[in-house]
């Protein structure tokens, strides 16, 4: 893994790098499903249908709820680490400059985008790692 801004964030990086992989891989599996409405009939893999968009966005929101539990705490330490590193070696006015050149105010509308996972997996990460620098 790589260093942080600051050496004395590195170890909070490496922390928090390693619950958001973990927390990563299992939101990239594929989306659960709705056991209920497999076939009657048995065979040796069930099938089952899609969750509807309502199940959806519970899923969503279940993974938002767990990354909070798992990461939130390492995530918010290691952002302040960040932060701290970033006006005491002077970046904060370089960092406002970009803001004001090239605003990011939300992320991009991922469901329209047709993208692979690891594509999508970039993307995300890419998102979270702008995040940091917003207060």
């Amino acid at each position: 893994m790589a260093h942080s801004l600051s050496p004395e964030c590195t170890p909070l990086k490496h922390a928090y790098d390693s619950c958001f992989n973990t927390w990563f891989e299992a939101y990239l599996d594929p989306h659960p499903t709705n056991p209920s409405a497999s076939s009657s009939h048995k065979s040796t893999s069930p099938q089952s249908t899609p969750l509807n968009a309502t199940s959806q966005a519970a899923y969503a929101k279940a993974q938002a709820a767990e990354f909070e539990a798992r990461c939130g705490r390492v995530w918010r330490e290691y952002r302040a680490c960040v932060m701290k590193a970033v006006h005491e070696k002077g970046l904060g006015e370089l960092l406002e400059q970009a803001r004001a050149e090239n605003p990011l105010k939300t992320p991009p509308d991922v469901r329209r985008l047709r993208v692979s996972a690891n594509e999508l997996g970039m993307s995300v990460l890419g998102w979270a790692g702008l995040e940091m620098f917003k207060e």
